[in-house]
């Protein structure tokens, strides 16, 4: 598998200061560079960027998958067990409404993963997962 590099993804927001709350205090996330139309995130080791905007997109759509609906489209990142763990037990005590509370899926079976899916406070979906074995990222 070649060596990961970090991603960029730009994702419109329509208010900085709860993205400021949720990217940073939430999800301690560090701030970077910013204006007053954007902000830089160091997204677990990734540059994400909150583009304020006038209007968000339509809602996402949803695919059923292990019989719960999950948005399309949404991001995120692939965590160790461990921080995926601390991750879902800071997210549940912060009383987040996960669109999919933390689960595993495809337990016993190849790709066996820890699961959680949340909206941020302007409808971005994000997916945070977790493998026990990192091996299995791309099992079939």
């Amino acid at each position: 598998m070649p060596q990961v590099t970090p991603f960029h993804l730009a994702i419109p927001v329509t208010d900085l200061t709860r993205a400021r709350a949720f990217y940073g205090a939430l999800l301690n996330c560090e701030e970077g560079r910013s204006s007053e139309q954007w902000i830089d995130w160091n997204f677990f080791g990734h540059q994400l960027v909150t583009h304020c905007v006038a209007a968000m997109p339509p809602a996402p759509e949803t695919n059923q998958v292990d019989n719960h609906a999950v948005p399309v489209p949404h991001f995120g990142v692939v965590l160790s067990m461990q921080d995926w763990q601390q991750l879902a037990d800071q997210l549940t005590a912060a009383n987040i409404d996960f669109v999919i509370a933390p689960y595993i899926r495809f337990k016993g079976k190849p790709g066996e993963q820890a699961t959680m899916f949340l909206h941020d406070p302007c409808g971005n979906a994000l997916e945070f997962k977790a493998f026990a074995d990192m091996a299995q990222l791309f099992a079939r």
